[in-house]
């Protein structure tokens, strides 16, 4: 499995399988200067007027062919993206400050691992302040003019990625279809077809969309291309514990393989690049507004 990438997790069972420390030796690019996930803090992100909220095309439809959901299992080519659904390119994004349209391609989860209380361990790929959720959602899109990820890939500015948080919380019944088709991809290799769902349904509601963060970087797993817009919401979405935990019986690999669990890239240094902020009315980050509140309360105190 020498020059096979896989994530930290599995080095016990796969000792000779390259970590995220060792990605760079096959994939150049894993170690550039705009690689992903990154820790977001606060206070240093810059509001950007531009960055209004994005235009979602057919977000709200359901379309009418079934989603391909496959577990690709743990060790990569080009592209692996574990658990993922395929997508049939018709949801499209823009405005947000996005230059161009972008058209979705696949979603997928990055997660942690579960607890012996039952708990998802932090497992987001991004972090705020530092601090991490038990998971996180991508929907990959690529250049509206690409006809694939190949041919995306060859421009600067070839995909467009958006994330949200996923942290537990009340039960989503929107996420039932989805889930309820986990334990038929258990192991690598496996696909089952799903009933598809208008992609609005699997984000937070339409009026916290207009809080994000922006910024260029990369794929989080190799070959780590570096021509990814990220914007990365502040609202989480919300799934019970006994839905996160529905993942934690997935495994990378056939019977008795290591459980598929903390499958994210650590942070990544920002060198030098600038984590831009809607602002959405200009309203401040969580963390700014809980500083303020500090402050504020120590004037008054002091008084």
């Amino acid at each position: 499995l020498v020059g096979h990438w896989c994530y930290q997790s599995q080095k016990c069972e796969l000792p000779q399988c390259e970590g995220p420390a060792q990605w760079h030796h096959s994939y150049q690019d894993c170690k550039g200067n705009r690689q992903s996930p990154v820790n977001i803090v606060t206070r240093n992100v810059v509001y950007e007027k531009s960055l209004q909220p994005l235009s979602f095309e057919g977000y709200d439809e359901q379309g009418s062919a079934l989603w391909d959901l496959q577990n690709n299992g743990h060790t990569g080519k080009y592209c692996s993206r574990l658990v993922k659904v395929a997508l049939d390119m018709s949801p499209k994004i823009g405005g947000g400050g996005l230059e161009r349209k972008y058209k979705a391609v696949e979603f997928h989860f990055h997660w942690g691992v579960l607890t012996e209380q039952q708990i998802l361990s932090p497992g987001s790929e991004h972090s705020i302040d530092g601090e991490k959720y038990p998971m996180e959602f991508h929907i990959v899109h690529i250049r509206e003019d690409a006809s694939d990820m190949t041919e995306a890939k060859k421009t600067p500015d070839g995909l467009a990625v958006l994330a949200f948080f996923v942290e537990a919380g009340k039960e989503n019944k929107n996420y039932e279809t989805l889930l309820s088709e986990l334990k038929n991809i258990e192991f690598k290799g496996a696909s089952a077809k799903v009933d598809p769902l208008p992609l609005s349904s699997l984000l937070p509601p339409e009026e916290h969309l207009g809080r994000y963060y922006r910024y260029q970087g990369s794929l989080t797993t190799p070959d780590c291309y570096q021509g990814v817009i990220w914007t990365i919401f502040e609202t989480p979405v919300q799934l019970s514990l006994s839905q996160l935990s529905q993942f934690a019986a997935l495994h990378f690999d056939g019977k008795n393989s290591t459980p598929m669990m903390e499958n994210f890239r650590p942070a990544q240094p920002l060198k030098g690049r600038r984590v831009l902020w809607s602002g959405a009315s200009l309203a401040l980050p969580t963390a700014q507004l809980l500083l303020l509140a500090l402050a504020l309360t120590c004037t008054l105190s002091s008084l």
